[in-house]
């Protein structure tokens, strides 16, 4: 009999303790920020737990995951595979969103979306094109009074998926840029010219206090702070508009998802091409330091319910939904996540 309501103890205290779980940690990318903070405090309400994500770019979520300070990171740049072999245990990327990077830009007397090509943003931010008026650009925006003014360069100071997504962008579009500054994505480079400002935030304050600017943010933070931002041109010749989702979506359909989801969708050929998934990072194995069990099924439950339930939050912030076999596999990357092999 004792043995019986010794174990009745034992499983009311497991259950107390899977609800004593309030609140999770994690920091990360600036990029899906304003999608996270709808998504968490509407979690809280549903379900009790909190969670606390510190906006400090995407770099900053890769030292917090790789240190284990954090319950899981925001990314917007994968981690490759040489970078894969410094973390402490098998980690996952588990793609919540999609969105857009957007050149914007504060022109005095022009309050017209601008045409950009690739090139022509490698041009600008090389330093080989110092002018509004410069002949490039007015012969892609012909009816616009471009004026005769100095193009003032802005970039993102911290490591940031921002940049990855924009510079492997870049890279693609010029061959200048890819021999001279970066190949591939990369959270931070050496720009050739410009000033550099912290976080998605950074870069919008720059651009809306200094005239003749032009920067890249994720396209919410250019519609929030009611900034202009232009139409890139695409593979086919399009230009296109970064605020629209289905191309957006457009551009990761072009693309052949891997299982593990680490993939560039820039200049995919077709739809918006400086498009990009953020991912959450994870390890598979919860069970290291001095975790418990039910805060990796906190979070476990958190994931589950971002990819589903959370998904309705996007669309109203401009941000791509998750779906079709990306979404099949983000599910089987949250399904393979593990406590010393037990399932959550």
């Amino acid at each position: 009999m004792k043995k019986i309501l010794l174990a009745g103890l034992v499983l009311a205290a497991g259950a107390v303790s899977a609800q004593t779980v309030t609140s999770l940690t994690a920091s990360g990318a600036s990029f899906p920020f304003p999608l996270y903070t709808e998504m968490f405090n509407t979690y809280a309400t549903q379900t009790g737990v909190k969670v606390n994500y510190a906006s400090k770019g995407s770099g900053g979520g890769q030292t917090d995951i790789k240190a284990r300070n954090v319950d899981f990171a925001g990314s917007d740049a994968f981690v490759n595979d040489e970078g894969l072999k410094t973390y402490p245990g098998a980690l996952l990327h588990i793609p919540m969103a999609l969105g857009a990077v957007v050149p914007t830009y504060n022109i005095p007397g022009v309050t017209t979306q601008l045409r950009f090509t690739g090139q022509l943003l490698a041009d600008i931010y090389l330093g080989d094109i110092k002018k509004w008026n410069d002949p490039a650009i007015v012969a892609l925006n012909r009816g616009v009074k471009l004026p005769d003014l100095n193009i003032a360069p802005v970039y993102r100071s911290d490591g940031s998926g921002t940049t990855a997504i924009f510079v492997d962008f870049l890279s693609k579009a010029s061959s200048e840029w890819a021999s001279k500054v970066s190949k591939g994505p990369q959270n931070s480079v050496k720009w050739p010219v410009g000033t550099g400002g912290p976080q998605n935030a950074g870069v919008i304050g720059l651009v809306r206090q200094t005239p003749g600017s032009i920067g890249y943010t994720e396209v919410t933070y250019a519609k929030a702070n009611k900034l202009l931002y232009g139409l890139v041109r695409n593979a086919t010749g399009k230009f296109v508009d970064g605020g629209n989702l289905k191309e957006i979506a457009a551009a990761s359909d072009a693309q052949s998802l891997p299982d593990d989801t680490r993939i560039s969708i820039t200049n995919s050929g077709i739809g918006y091409p400086i498009s990009g998934f953020t991912w959450v990072l994870v390890y598979k194995d919860q069970k290291y330091n001095n975790r418990s069990k039910a805060q990796a099924k906190a979070v476990v439950d958190l994931f589950r319910w971002m990819l589903t339930d959370g998904q309705k939050i996007h669309e109203k912030l401009d941000y791509g939904q998750i779906d079709g076999s990306a979404l099949v596999k983000a599910k089987k990357l949250v399904e393979s996540i593990n406590y010393g092999g037990e399932k959550l």
